[in-house]
């Protein structure tokens, strides 16, 4: 199945990109996306566990299954000032 991953910031920046689409396996659930973006992205591995994952524009537990079409966002921590 297809979804759309979407970088932000430091993400971004490790990825090269700002959207993937990826081919992923029925019932890959968002922790394991992760793990697959930094099996191929190495930087990843460093922000993972920062991370937070919205799935169709609504934040989700990384226990969260994706569904085809899905639109997945990885948004680091921010800060502002």
């Amino acid at each position: 199945m297809n979804v759309t991953v979407k970088f932000f910031a430091i993400a971004r920046d490790i990825t090269g990109t700002p959207e993937l689409t990826l081919e992923v396996p029925a019932g890959m659930a968002a922790s394991e996306l992760l793990d697959a973006l930094e099996s191929k992205y190495p930087g990843f591995g460093t922000w993972k566990s920062f991370v937070r994952v919205a799935v169709n524009r609504e934040y989700v537990s990384n226990e969260r299954i994706l569904s085809a079409g899905d639109e997945i966002a990885i948004i680091p921590p921010v800060s502002g000032g």
